[in-house]
C-alpha cells in the first residue's frame, strides 16, 4: 500500500510436548503437495472478494476499497478475471498500487511449488495444532530480491497426515521505500479449507495492521474472501450469481 502490525485473530494451541522432528525430505514433500494443489485448483473457477479499509488516527474508518472478480481457469490453464459489479474506490489515506493487485493475485494466496521452493531460505520452527490438526511449522523468506519481484515471508502449518498447507501467516516482500515513495504491505493470515475432498484452497485472508509512514502511521483492515469454488471440465460452462 502506498501512503498495520498484525493482530492474530485465529487462535492457536502451541504443542507444550517435545515433537519428533520431521522427515528430512519432509520440505521437499510438502513442495511437490503443493505443486500438486496448484494443478487442481487451476481447474477451479471461484469468486475472490477484496474489501480494504483504512482508518484515521482516532480509529474511525476513512474509506474503502471493495472488488468483486470471478477467476476463471481455462482448460489450457490460463487464467482470466471478470469483475463483478462496480468496484467501490473510495481509499482516504492510502492508495492501491501495482504491487498491491500483484499480491492479491499471487501472494496472499501462497502456493510454494517444486518450481519456486529454491527461491527461499527454509527453517523448521516446530509443532503446532489448528483445528484439531497438527502441524510443523515452515518459516520461509526470499534468499534474493531483485527488482520487481514479489515474494512471502512468514510461516507456513503444514499437516503431519498430508504434508498439505493448511494455514500461512507473514507479509509480501518487499517493502518499497525511496526518497520520494514508500509502498508498505500489512502483514496478513491466510486460512484454507479442503475443497474437492484431498486438497486444500485459499478460504480467506485476513490483515489487521498499521503501516509506519514517514508522515505518520496508518492503520489499514484487508479482508479477502475466496468462494464458490466450482470444478470445471473442458467443456463445461460455469456462470455465476450477482455477489450479495
Amino acid at each position: 500500500m502506498s501512503l498495520p502490525r498484525l493482530i492474530r485473530i485465529l487462535p492457536f494451541t502451541l504443542a507444550l510436548a517435545y515433537a519428533a522432528d520431521p522427515p528430512e525430505d519432509w520440505i521437499r514433500r510438502v513442495a511437490a503437495r503443493e505443486t500438486e494443489t496448484e494443478a487442481a485448483r487451476s481447474h477451479f473457477t471461484y469468486r475472490q472478494s477484496v474489501t480494504v479499509e483504512d482508518f484515521h488516527p482516532k480509529g474511525l474508518k476513512a474509506g474503502m476499497y471493495r472488488d468483486v472478480r470471478d477467476i476463471v481457469f481455462s482448460p489450457t490453464g490460463e487464467r482470466s478475471e471478470k469483475v463483478i459489479g462496480k468496484p467501490i474506490m473510495q481509499l482516504e489515506r492510502i492508495k492501491m498500487t501495482e504491487e498491491d493487485f500483484r499480491d492479491l493475485r499471487d501472494v496472499q494466496p501462497m502456493l510454494i511449488t517444486k518450481e519456486t521452493l529454491f527461491l527461499y531460505e527454509r527453517k523448521y520452527r516446530g509443532e503446532d495444532t489448528v483445528d484439531g490438526i497438527v502441524c510443523w511449522m515452515l518459516e520461509i523468506k526470499p534468499r534474493q530480491i531483485l527488482q520487481g519481484q514479489r515474494f512471502f515471508e512468514g510461516t507456513l502449518w503444514v499437516s503431519q497426515g498430508d504434508f498439505s498447507v493448511i494455514r500461512t501467516e507473514g507479509r509480501a516482500v518487499p517493502q518499497i521505500v525511496t526518497t520520494k515513495d514508500e509502498n508498505l504491505f500489512t502483514r496478513f493470515t491466510t486460512t484454507r479449507v479442503k475443497i474437492d475432498g484431498e486438497h486444500w484452497f485459499p478460504s480467506k485472508s485476513f490483515g489487521d495492521d498499521t503501516l509506519q509512514f514517514r508522515n505518520g502511521p496508518v492503520r489499514l483492515r484487508t479482508t479477502i474472501d475466496y468462494s464458490n469454488y466450482q470444478r470445471f471440465g473442458a467443456e463445461s460452462k460455469v456462470t455465476f450469481g450477482d455477489p450479495k
